[in-house]
């Protein structure tokens, strides 16, 4: 803890002196360490006192109100910290704690969990007007982290009450009604609402952030599908196969033009280790660097001119903005005006280490890190340039991509667990 406090002190001593930079002092084992530390801080200093949940943002119109993905994200984030010690193991179990009762606790709709609840109230609130209920993919978020904390909490060493809160949150992870999620049919679905039954009528498929919901029924040990659900679903959409060649990369699956926002390749594999991961088509870590380096290149070319894209300011996904508010900046989109999202690259920091550090000295030493990490946007053309907003769904995967980067932690956590190691070998998966 001293040496980053020196480090970090030196750091603002060369910026009070006139240098440039305030991240030169820092080398990048240090400056990851502060990024991981203070983005940590989203999911502890700012989560709900009462529930333990994350907080959708911290701009929030609505009012108190939590996330089910967003605090999956936090529960890996959170074993993290107790694993690097940024706080005892014993203060991560009682974080952990807190959020397991609340889980119990909530609604839920056949075993899946609302997209959002008020914190203040304890019930569901509404995503939109037809989704007042269950959802499927935030629930996959939330089980992919309980499942990696379960592993953590049942480690040798660990304090008294882990194995007892391990086997809590195995037990909710046991009552997803995955199955029930097709409707009977060769699909999942992705919301279910007991006011409005299936009006959403939004079928799980095609490349996106959806993979982890596929693997993850596909191993319930008690609400499984087959694998033929997947191949009819997830992998028959028409922006599934691609194959094209962007900047002389080409990328095997996704949206057409450049792959889609980069979240594509986050939200699925904090958990699932996608190094070696492969179905004897798609090598998924290759695939993923391929549409990380696909952003990477199109920043370089900044073929509309954006002031400040470059090989230090790239990457692109859905993040707040100054007049659209939350909103898609990837490239191919009229909404791509230049915005930089810090979660972009630093989460693909996993794909490409060096370019992505790149960025997050950039954004360092440009005034964009605040209290909870990197701020959600940053456009050299706005005035101000920092959107000083913060979103649960991008801090999550900037903490957890630098730890798995760092140790692999919760690639190993997660892929320890035997019921997912048998589900991806059931949908033809080698790793």
């Amino acid at each position: 803890m001293r040496k980053y406090l020196i480090i970090i002190g030196m750091a603002f001593l060369a910026v009070a002196c006139g240098t440039r930079s305030r991240s030169a002092a820092l080398g990048d084992d240090a400056l990851l360490d502060t990024v991981e530390r203070y983005t940590l801080r989203y999911f502890t200093d700012f989560a709900d006192a009462a529930t333990g949940m994350a907080r959708e943002r911290d701009h929030d119109m609505n009012g108190n109100i939590v996330t089910v993905g967003g605090s999956g994200f936090g529960v890996m984030a959170i074993v993290a910290g107790g694993e690097r010690g940024y706080y005892s193991k014993e203060e991560a179990l009682v974080r952990l704690e807190k959020l397991t009762a609340f889980l119990e606790r909530a609604e839920r709709f056949h075993g899946a969990w609302a997209h959002w609840y008020d914190a203040d109230t304890e019930k569901p609130f509404s995503f939109s007007k037809y989704d007042d209920g269950g959802d499927l993919v935030e629930t996959a978020f939330m089980v992919q982290g309980l499942l990696a904390a379960r592993q953590w909490l049942r480690r040798d060493g660990m304090p008294q009450g882990s194995a007892a809160l391990a086997d809590r949150m195995d037990a909710l992870w046991r009552d997803v009604e995955w199955d029930w999620y097709t409707r009977g049919t060769d699909s999942l679905y992705w919301h279910w609402s007991k006011n409005w039954d299936w009006k959403m009528n939004h079928r799980i498929s095609g490349y996106d952030e959806t993979l982890i919901t596929y693997v993850l029924a596909a191993s319930s040990p008690t609400h499984p599908i087959s694998r033929a659900c997947y191949e009819a679903s997830y992998k028959t959409s028409d922006y599934y196969d691609n194959g094209r060649s962007y900047f002389g990369i080409t990328l095997p699956l996704g949206m057409d033009p450049y792959g889609g926002p980069l979240f594509f390749s986050h939200y699925s594999y904090l958990g699932l280790d996608p190094r070696g991961l492969t179905d004897g088509v798609t090598d998924y870590f290759q695939r993923n660097r391929a549409h990380t380096l696909i952003h990477y290149e199109y920043a370089k070319a900044n073929p509309r001119g954006h002031k400040g894209l470059g090989e230090n300011l790239w990457g692109f996904t859905s993040s707040d903005d100054w007049e659209m508010g939350y909103t898609s900046h990837h490239p191919g989109t009229p909404e791509e005006n230049g915005t930089v999202s810090p979660t972009a690259a630093i989460s693909s920091i996993v794909y490409t280490p060096e370019e992505s550090m790149r960025v997050i000295r950039y954004l360092y030493d440009h005034d964009a890190f605040g209290p909870y990490g990197f701020y959600d946007a940053y456009n050299e053309a706005a005035d101000p340039p920092v959107l000083t907003h913060y979103l649960a769904i991008d801090q999550g995967p900037e903490v957890v991509m630098i730890e798995n980067y760092r140790s692999g932690l919760l690639w190993e956590l997660f892929m320890s667990c035997p019921e997912v190691l048998a589900g991806l070998d059931k949908l033809g998966f080698s790793y």
